[in-house]
């Protein structure tokens, strides 16, 4: 019930800023815009606001969940028109802000203390504010300058009734065919517990902490420093920094940065972060990035963070090596060896399939890729070989969405595999040499000597277990046979049971039957007799 409230609160914010209209004219549904002209208010249009501000509008009313997905399209502004596009990059550090007066009193409650105490400046007007948490800025009496990330109130029951609801939706998609390859059940699940943990600010000051020291002794990424002492659950405190947004390309420009270098690192930092440390920022929209005077990039909002097992990795490293190489042969392999299709997938097939997706865009520059019509042709593929979503890429997939966006936004001219191809070989040289592979073995040295000696025992006990494995399987299939043997017996002895049943109900027809008959004769025998 309270799902279906939601849908029709989401309907009515849809139907005031006259969205209805707009969403029936998508190929999918224009079949149902007739529909439109029975509608009362459908006659009375709302010209106060542009299409893209309505957009906006409605997102930003409907709650977090609905700015998160806001977010993500706006990084895609090849995928949208201008006007829509330039609107919803507003969500990305320009949501409406919640009270200054509730964000002082969330840090004092927190923290214990009045903000006079605690800092010698405190800016009572938000720096910025976005979906989750508005910022404000401050001085210590040390005389840094940081910034105080304030969880909004009462959020975590807007974004609760929401899940909800994706939950009652991702049931319907489940029960399409098509709709059950996306896995919606686990993607929402995935999803759920995603923004759930970006709540928590000592998570995201521990993720800002680790991703710190992977970037330490290099100068592609900066992360501003968290001042632990001060952080909580609904309070992170972090190193003021300054830059550039990466969005604005003409300050970039003015400033004399150079925006191909600035790609090109953009793409090594992401491979860096997924297969050097297997831990990669996967909330990296234009509003998170920005960049220093010399170029270097700096990142914020570190509340959603992706990680890949050593298994998803290794794949993940082979197909994109595989595909940068042109062996599409490599690529199906890869897919069929990782679980990714259906045993049984005929690898000659899926490589032409493969092929016929990917060598029309290979070698091209950013801007003369048409990424929706490699997504249509890649979703034509998974129906015909029967491909399901794997939830747990879903944060990789979000990020090379988001990283791509950032190129096209840059040096659209960005000869991605060129970039990529030779960086990631080196990342894989580095990783799998025979030098890493004695330093694992190093570091797992002592755990094995340790067990070493318990070896012996093991040996004899796992002995020991397969034998008992063995007498018990003897014992299970005994115990199996006689239980055949005795099932047996019993249907034999009520089929033995019922047929001397059926037998002695025939004979028993049959006795009355000459009974009645022999009586019957006898009648008239000494009918006839006495006449």
């Amino acid at each position: 019930m309270r799902s279906v409230l939601r849908f029709f609160s989401i309907s009515r914010v849809l139907i005031r800023y006259r969205l209805d209209s707009l969403i029936l004219s998508t190929p999918l549904l224009k079949s149902f815009k007739p529909l439109l002209y029975l509608i009362p208010w459908h006659y009375f249009p709302v010209n106060k606001y542009t299409r893209g501000e309505r957009i906006r509008l409605a997102l930003e009313e409907l709650g977090p969940i609905f700015i998160k997905f806001g977010q993500t399209l706006s990084t895609r502004r090849d995928l949208l028109p201008d006007d829509i596009g330039e609107e919803l990059a507003k969500l990305q550090d320009k949501c409406p802000a919640f009270s200054s007066e509730q964000a002082k009193q969330i840090i004092e409650e927190s923290l214990g203390s009045s903000t006079d105490n605690l800092f010698s400046s405190f800016d009572f007007e938000p720096l910025a504010s976005a979906s989750i948490a508005q910022v404000h800025s401050a001085t210590t009496h040390g005389g840094d300058e940081i910034v105080i990330k304030v969880v909004r109130p009462n959020i975590l029951k807007q974004i609760e009734r929401d899940v909800a609801l994706l939950y009652v939706l991702a049931g319907l998609i489940s029960k399409h065919p098509d709709g059950r390859r996306l896995r919606p059940k686990e993607a929402v699940e995935e999803f759920e517990y995603i923004i759930i943990n970006e709540l928590n600010m000592m998570t995201e000051a521990s993720n800002a902490s680790l991703l710190g020291k992977n970037f330490a002794t290099s100068d592609l990424l900066h992360v501003p420093r968290v001042y632990w002492d001060m952080c909580r659950e609904n309070i992170l405190v972090t190193e003021r920094i300054y830059g550039t947004p990466i969005s604005d390309i003409s300050t970039l420009t003015e400033d004399g940065v150079d925006l191909k270098k600035l790609s090109e690192n953009g793409v090594k930092i992401f491979f860096t972060q997924v297969f050097k440390h297997n831990f990669f920022h996967a909330d990296m929209h234009p509003g998170n990035i920005f960049v220093g005077t010399d170029g270097q990039y700096i990142g914020v909002d570190f509340g959603i963070m992706g990680t890949l097992s050593d298994t998803d990795q290794y794949y993940l490293t082979e197909n994109f090596l595989a595909f940068f190489n042109q062996d599409y042969k490599r690529v199906a392999e890869v897919h069929i060896e990782s679980g990714w299709v259906p045993e049984g997938t005929k690898l000659v097939e899926f490589e032409s399939a493969i092929r016929g997706v990917c060598e029309p865009i290979f070698e091209k520059p950013l801007k003369d890729i048409s990424f929706g019509q490699v997504l249509l042709s890649l979703f034509k593929e998974a129906r015909r070989f029967d491909i399901y979503i794997q939830p747990q890429l879903l944060l990789l997939d979000k990020t090379l969405l988001n990283i791509e966006g950032l190129g096209r936004t840059l040096y659209p001219e960005l000869d991605l595999w060129t970039t990529a191809k030779p960086f990631l070989e080196n990342i894989v040289k580095e990783k799998y040499n025979m030098k890493n592979t004695f330093e694992k073995l190093k570091t797992k040295a002592p755990e094995i000597l340790k067990e070493m000696p318990e070896l012996p025992s093991l040996a004899v006990s796992a002995l020991k277990q397969l034998k008992n494995i063995d007498t018990l399987y003897t014992k299970q299939t005994k115990s199996i046979v006689n239980q055949l043997q005795d099932n047996a017996k019993k249907q034999t002895s009520a089929i033995f049971c019922g047929s001397l049943v059926i037998l002695a109900g025939v004979l028993a027809i049959n006795s009355l039957w000459i009974a009645s008959s022999v009586s019957a004769i006898l009648g008239l025998y000494y009918w006839a007799k006495s006449r």
